[in-house]
């Protein structure tokens, strides 16, 4: 499995190099990271680990999340194990925030913590995050149009799209046709960032360009795939 860890986006800021010359970064808080399962072939169909961020209080937390972390006495759990069936490993650790799958096989065992160490000797990672929302916007704002023309008859339309379909044939809109519509908030991933500083003591990870999502977005970094 490749490398990977959750973490939270702190914002962006420049650091210099030993050379002299300025490098734009994103901070990332990562880790450490409780892996709350592991999933196997046998018994889910598929390999991964599962890991989780950020302490969630037991106030907020519903009792399908505690039970998942830590064992919870209840009827059903007292009948399956007078049944002799074996309990299954919990992590007992506190909820968590932010919980995601990372796929492959792994070593990791439940209850163990992946810290940013995990990231050292990684030259580039891929970070995956939900973008900024903005709304319901105009094909100029959304797709980049540039709109009509301010003078020669076009009158109160000139941020409008324009024609998007054809006349009698075929007498219907293509599929896919770009039009103003909810614009942001969809997940996205920063390819091929290059990891400048991995700082253990503090958790945070510096990589070089922008990543998506706001300030305290929640991401998910993985060592790239990527080739060049």
């Amino acid at each position: 499995m490749a490398k990977g860890i959750l973490g939270r986006k702190v914002g962006c800021t420049q650091i210099f190099q030993e050379d002299g010359t300025v490098v734009p970064v994103t901070v990332l808080e990562v880790g450490p990271c409780h892996v709350l399962q592991v999933r196997t072939v046998e018994r889910d169909g598929y390999e991964a680990v599962q890991l989780g961020f950020l302490d969630k209080p037991r106030r907020l937390s519903p009792r399908s999340e505690r039970g998942h972390v830590a064992a919870i006495s209840s009827k059903r759990s007292k009948r399956v194990a007078s049944a002799g069936v074996e309990a299954v490993v919990k992590a007992g650790c506190e909820p968590k925030r932010f919980v995601r799958e990372l796929r492959g096989s792994s070593d990791l065992a439940v209850g163990s913590e992946v810290t940013v160490a995990v990231l050292d000797g990684v030259s580039a990672v891929d970070v995956t995050g939900v973008c900024k929302g903005r709304g319901f916007s105009g094909v100029m704002k959304r797709h980049n149009f540039k709109g009509q023309r301010a003078t020669h008859g076009v009158k109160k339309c000139h941020r409008h799209a324009g024609g998007t379909s054809m006349a009698t044939y075929p007498g219907r809109v293509f599929r896919g046709q770009r039009m103003a519509g909810q614009y942001g908030a969809t997940k996205k991933t920063a390819r091929n960032l290059k990891v400048v500083r991995v700082d253990a003591e503090s958790n945070l990870l510096l990589v070089c360009g922008a990543v998506p999502g706001p300030t305290g977005g929640f991401v998910v970094v993985r060592e790239t795939n990527k080739v060049g």
